[in-house]
């Protein structure tokens, strides 16, 4: 085993909480260098982008068919930022405000950025590298060149790019940050991949650069213009047709200035260094080993409201109404649906393990959704033995055993209500060792991507039938793995929880317009 697999494994035993003790993190909430949410970039020029909630968008229940393509023009990317990575609403309470996002995270503390690279889009005018600032709604121009990259893509295609700092978790969250910095960019991808399927546009992250190209291609390298480490996740092309997702970006990189403009602003006045953070930053930047390609979702739907009202509607609730919480068997299974196929493009690595406590028409109990097939005699023999597995109404989903699991489900979810007063909730199973000595240390980072995007994939369709979701990083690791599922070893580990029902509405917060 090489040393990145061993700083991987390593970490992951190590951020695990259990029932004796929690990740290391500083126990307390230092108020003094809480993060900045909003990165500016000081000293470039600032392009305001016009809002979008006037834009008529094709309803929730049509994105997955083919939909005419907008034209790439300032007012399609205001609406593709805005409706992914924008900001829904401000809230307020005691004197304090906060904003909601379209992409959901972690506490809601917004580690990934966003940055475009775009051809020249009118004339006169040269490629473009900029950042985006949600809290005005803008770009901020880093640098202008000129390159034949563009010739090589479909027409009116772009460059989307996504990096994390992962100070803005860790301040929270302490040594376990770094896996809610990689679920937040698989929301932010999923959230960015929707709001393409408003425009008719299609999004293929490429496989086949590394992360100091995207550091190169973003500015990140250019240490001199950051005091907070940011870096690099993923590239993504966004195009009106399917790109191969080995597209070379050496001639994009040629082509960059070594120089670009702007300071990025200082998120905190000190940063508490996590070594263990560091390390696996370091270990996960390794080259990516391409995966196989597969058919992604097509989901049918029943008719629903605009996507646009979906999108702006997606919130993390902090209290589940558990009278109010039961869903129809129909809903439960349109959940499902929604996540069953590919949303990435590739073979799915992530299962269900649900615990459904109040669904019409489904006992209580422990139940399984197979969302790949291949390890399904697998899970039979690494689980209890004495599991059911029964089929259910629901292709792919097999009931394991039969049991009021409310008081379980919240002990595993830190103490938290909201696992065990919902509809359900579920932890995502994924390959895990296998997967990592098969692919190397960075498939680690896309194990979580493929989470975080089941869990914005679930916000929404959750929220499209009237439903709440919310997110739950915090969980003991090894009392879902072992204890509840039987894992004698970490062929399998959970990495993500998450939870549906209705939420209840506070009435004591404010709500006011995002802009």
């Amino acid at each position: 085993m090489n040393k990145e697999l061993q700083t991987l494994f390593h970490y992951h035993e190590t951020t695990k909480h259990s029932q004796k003790r929690y990740a290391k993190s500083l126990g307390y909430m230092d108020w003094a260098t809480q993060p900045d949410p909003f990165r500016m970039y000081q000293g470039t020029k600032s392009i305001a982008l016009a809002l979008s909630f006037d834009n008529p968008t094709p309803p929730y229940s049509l994105l997955d068919e083919e939909l005419p393509s907008a034209p790439l023009m300032l007012e399609s990317l205001s609406q593709l930022l805005q409706f992914s990575m924008g900001i829904a609403a401000w809230k307020s309470s005691g004197g304090s405000s906060w904003a909601v996002r379209c992409n959901a995270s972690s506490g809601n503390l917004h580690p990934t950025e966003t940055y475009l690279v775009l051809p020249p889009i009118s004339e006169n005018t040269k490629s473009t590298v900029a950042h985006y600032a949600p809290k005005n709604h803008s770009l901020e121009i880093l640098t202008e060149f000129e390159s034949d990259f563009f010739d090589t893509l479909p027409k009116e295609s772009f460059v989307v790019a996504l990096s994390s700092i992962a100070w803005r978790e860790a301040w929270k969250y302490g040594e376990r940050a770094f896996r809610y910095v990689q679920l937040d960019a698989g929301h932010a991808w999923q959230a960015l991949a929707v709001s393409a399927k408003m425009l008719g546009w299609k999004i293929t992250r490429v496989e086949s650069v590394s992360d100091a190209q995207i550091a190169k291609i973003i500015g990140l390298d250019q240490k001199n213009r950051f005091f907070e480490e940011e870096k690099p996740d993923m590239l993504l092309i966004v195009s009106k047709e399917e790109i191969s997702p080995g597209l070379d970006v050496a001639p994009l990189t040629d082509a960059l200035p070594n120089k670009y403009e702007g300071t990025a602003n200082k998120l905190s006045p000190s940063v508490y260094e996590w070594k263990i953070i560091d390390e696996v930053e370091k270990a996960t930047s390794v080259m990516q080993i391409p995966q196989v390609q597969t058919d992604r979702c097509k989901v049918a739907r029943e008719p629903s409201r605009e996507s646009k009202e979906v999108v702006l509607g997606r919130r993390s609730v902090h209290v589940m109404d558990k009278e109010k919480s039961k869903i129809s068997k129909k809903q439960f299974h349109t959940l499902l649906k929604s996540v069953d196929c590919s949303l990435d493009g590739k073979a799915n690595a992530a299962h269900l393990a649900i615990f459904v406590h109040r669904v019409e028409e489904y006992a209580q109990g422990l139940y399984l959704h197979v969302r790949n097939q291949k390890d399904l005699e697998h899970f039979k023999k690494e689980f209890h033995d004495t599991f059911l597995w029964k089929k259910t109404d629901f292709e792919n989903l097999y009931l394991l055993e039969t049991a009021d699991f409310t008081k379980a489900s919240k002990i595993i979810s830190c103490n938290q209500d909201i696992a065990s007063d919902g509809a359900f909730s579920l932890g995502m199973i994924c390959r895990y060792s296998e997967e990592l000595l098969a692919f190397n240390a960075h498939r680690y980072k896309e194990l979580y991507w493929e989470c975080g995007m089941i869990g914005q994939q679930l916000y929404l369709e959750a929220t499209s039938l009237g439903l709440s979701g919310t997110g739950i990083g915090c969980f003991l690791d090894d009392l879902m793995n072992v204890n509840v599922l039987g894992l004698k070893n970490n062929l399998y580990q959970s990495l993500y929880h998450f939870t549906v029902g209705r939420g209840y509405v506070d009435s004591r917060i404010e709500t006011t317009p995002a802009y």
